[in-house]
């Protein structure tokens, strides 16, 4: 058995680059939201190619700010996935309305949009996809989705009467970058969050950011609630306040503490300038991947695809992206499924894997599965193909401190792991 572990499942990609600009921000004075946060904002903006850009604490709070923005609350019901991690639905209980999961499709990751009809009623009034590993929902089928339920929706704020339908808040922490149909992440949502966690492609360590669709609201008035929320509802940030004479400050309501602060966007900026280049590096990685299990009985999520729906892993990166014809995800997770296994076998395999020195991950249990959500009255019975995904689901380290030899390394004690666990009579 392995002392250790050689390759950890999601190390952070952090350069003397990003420890450059977080040694500035501490030379600068500014260690909270300051001139970093700011340009980080508008880069993310131009990235994004959306208005404008607030970057908050986390992508939980993003989700939750977006959801108040919009003026949910008690009485209302969202929709999102049961399979998913809890910081989908959590800001749902956060604000006060009524969480409702749905299945998933069989043999998917996204929900089943024909059980999702079914689930809206005239108290919905969001539903939230997610960009589950990078890959970007099926927003069309969505939109379908919620064109189908007719006109017993109303409207809670003057923000969803400009949507003029139940909106669309993505849950797209994993997606920074990610395209389809010509429109990146943060572009198809009316509202879009996003997650720079330590584990994430693009990291401030921790942190998220909101953003929106073009021409729906005033973008200016929804950046500035959204700082609002961010700093107690104070009317001033410390930026702000350094002007001659502009100490005096306002609380328009009691607000929440949720603000980045330079030190993580000194990150932030150094990881953007570096962010096309990994994002063409995790192509090449799940590239090889596949290459390295195509003999193995997997389902591997598909990462890139073309106009035809075949795989598109081995284009050249930046060529793809452009292209309004394919699909590219942001290669977030090696998502891979060992068919016809249960989830004894998978958790054996998971088990060998770290005895070779390779670390794993599962994305994710179900919500159902989980105490906050049984005791919320969810029963995991009810959504058979979530439990599917899970029960022989792994996920494999793909980050960009991997080298192609790491690859092989994981590629070849996935293979000697599932033999083990066969020869032990696993099922």
């Amino acid at each position: 058995m392995s002392e250790q572990i050689r390759i950890p499942f999601s190390p952070p990609d952090i350069t003397e680059a990003e420890i450059a600009e977080v040694a500035d921000a501490l030379r600068s004075g500014w260690i909270t939201t300051g001139p970093k946060t700011k340009q980080l904002e508008r880069e993310l903006a131009d990235f994004l190619g959306t208005e404008r850009v607030a970057c908050l604490g986390s992508a939980t709070a993003a989700l939750e700010c977006a959801l108040r923005a919009l003026g949910i609350g008690p009485g209302d019901e969202v929709i999102t996935s049961a399979y998913t991690y809890t910081a989908s639905c959590s800001p749902i209980c956060h604000i006060g309305a009524t969480p409702v999961l749905c299945d998933v499709a069989a043999g998917s990751y996204e929900m089943d949009y024909s059980q999702l009809e079914r689930l809206i009623t005239p108290r919905t009034k969001a539903i939230i996809p997610v960009d589950l590993g990078g890959v970007m929902c099926d927003y069309d089928a969505l939109l379908t989705a919620i064109d189908a339920f007719g006109d017993a929706w109303s409207p809670a704020n003057a923000r969803q009467e400009a949507i003029g339908r139940i909106a669309m808040v993505s849950d797209s922490a994993h997606a920074l970058g990610s395209m389809r149909h010509g429109k990146r992440a943060g572009q198809v949502a009316d509202l879009s969050t996003f997650s720079f966690h330590a584990v994430k492609n693009f990291t401030t360590a921790e942190g998220g950011a909101v953003t929106w669709r073009a021409g729906l609201f005033d973008a200016e008035e929804l950046y500035h609630e959204f700082m609002l929320m961010s700093l107690h509802g104070q009317s001033k940030d410390a930026l702000a306040k350094t002007k001659a004479g502009a100490w005096e400050y306002d609380v328009a309501f009691p607000g929440w503490k949720c603000n980045m602060t330079d030190l993580q966007a000194g990150l932030g900026l150094a990881q953007m300038r570096r962010y096309p280049g990994m994002l063409a590096r995790r192509r090449a990685m799940i590239a090889r991947y596949q290459g390295n299990l195509a003999d193995m009985d997997l389902s591997i999520m598909q990462h890139y695809r073309a106009a035809d729906g075949s795989d598109a892993s081995r284009a050249a990166d930046a060529a793809a992206r452009a292209d309004a014809t394919q699909e590219s995800s942001s290669g977030h997770l090696m998502l891979v499924r060992l068919n016809g296994r249960g989830q004894a076998f998978r958790n054996r395999v998971i088990e060998h894997m770290a005895e070779a020195g390779v670390a794993t991950n599962v994305h994710y249990q179900p919500l159902p599965l989980l105490t906050a959500y049984k005791n919320l009255g969810f029963d995991i019975a009810d959504f058979p193909n979530a439990y599917a995904q899970f029960e022989n689901e792994i996920t494999l380290p793909l980050h960009t401190k991997l080298s192609d030899a790491d690859i092989d390394e994981v590629s070849r004690a996935l293979h000697a792991a599932y033999t083990q666990a066969e020869a032990e009579g696993l099922k």
